[in-house]
């Protein structure tokens, strides 16, 4: 029912070490065995779309799925705020520490959403930025500063709110910033990028497939004709390279349809124990009251079945589910409990988040087509 990451060969956290090692950083390994000879790379990032979901729509996307058809894995959970966390600093949840996409923060006594880099739910927010700084919060170096160092010339080229958020500084920082004001702006962007310096890398987010994935569904006819519309995106960059490039374009997880849900805060035997509720419908942080986690557990999986794994804490790191290595601060940020989900069920909060629990698609778990991710490189 669930698939594993391949940190250190085959997943996201591989991309840009390899990139790294293609255009010469010392230090750095072609862990995915890219093999580039170019100068100049281009990685585009495509927010939800999966493997599968590329390879059923071949028609709809012909020039992405007329590239070498590689598939890698994103990490655990599979959402945005950890996936791009992986990417930006070639290393997997357990030693980045973006470990959901809402989670404990010491300090804090609300979650934090990580991919807002703001306190979650009712009551007065703070200045997060300055109470929890992202420098600290995630100290390794990115890829992008260790290009940086190196002399290659770094761009990040992505909408205008990423510029100087909280997450940007954690995992993405060590470049420069380019707003992108349109597609076509986008594709200008990344062609001006990529012709700086003696050799240059350039990261590309577009968000708009995961959009519409999460709203009207990810087997909707919006979704297949924004697909259409992300395959000329990267043809046309693709057309738009200067000599000596390549364009990488890959994805931050996949996506599903949810059928039956359980409802967090309509199930009393689910809440009893909890302190507070983390992670999002496919995969949950469960932080317990002390002394619970034993009964919570038993609870939990007698509520849900055997569509959902219950794990411990110690058990999901056991599993390599958050990478080889988690360090014993990061642990701490994982829940009591972890649970993902399997097939196309999921734990909604119609109460506490009512906007997500309407959503028809989502994706943070292990499923093939949350996990697995295409990794297509065209070579200019």
């Amino acid at each position: 029912m669930f698939d594993a990451p391949r940190y250190g060969s085959g997943s996201l956290a591989d991309v840009l070490p390899s990139v790294l090692a293609c255009l010469g950083v010392p230090g750095e390994q072609d862990r995915l065995g890219l093999g580039l000879t170019a100068r100049r790379v281009c990685v585009l990032l495509i927010d939800g779309l999966g493997a599968a979901a590329l390879a059923a729509n071949a028609e709809i996307a012909p020039f992405l799925t007329s590239l070498p058809p590689v598939t890698i894995t994103a990490g655990f959970p599979s959402t945005t705020a950890t996936s791009l966390s992986s990417l930006g600093v070639g290393l997997p949840p357990g030693q980045h520490g973006i470990v959901g996409y809402l989670t404990t923060v010491p300090g804090q006594d609300r979650l934090v959403n990580m991919l807002r880099w703001r306190l979650h739910g009712e009551g007065p927010q703070v200045d997060l930025l300055r109470e929890l700084s992202p420098e600290q919060f995630q100290p390794n170096p990115t890829a992008f500063e260790r290009a940086a160092a190196d002399g290659i010339a770094v761009t990040q080229v992505a909408p205008t709110y990423q510029a100087a958020s909280g997450l940007t500084r954690a995992v993405l920082r060590g470049n420069v910033f380019r707003p992108s004001l349109s597609v076509g702006d986008m594709i200008d962007g990344v062609a001006t990028a990529l012709r700086a310096g003696d050799r240059s890398l350039v990261y590309a987010y577009h968000g708009d497939l995961d959009s519409t994935g999460h709203v009207r569904g990810p087997s909707s006819e919006a979704w297949l004709l924004e697909l259409a519309h992300v395959d000329r995106l990267a043809a046309a960059i693709a057309a738009h390279l200067p000599p000596d490039s390549a364009l990488l374009v890959t994805a931050d997880h996949g996506m599903v349809e949810l059928t039956s849900t359980v409802d967090y805060d309509r199930t009393p035997t689910l809440r009893e124990g909890v302190q507070r509720l983390g992670g999002e419908p496919r995969a949950r942080h469960v932080y317990t009251r002390e002394g619970a986690a034993e009964d919570v557990a038993r609870a939990w999986r007698e509520q849900l079945g055997a569509d959902f794994a219950v794990l411990t804490r110690a058990e999901a790191i056991g599993r390599g589910w958050f990478g080889p290595v988690v360090t014993p601060e990061i642990a701490h940020r994982i829940g009591d409990l972890v649970v993902a989900a399997g097939g196309t069920r999921g734990i909604v909060r119609s109460g506490d988040e009512p906007l997500q629990a309407a959503l028809i698609g989502h994706h943070g778990s292990l499923t093939t087509d949350e996990l697995d991710i295409p990794l297509r490189t065209f070579r200019g």
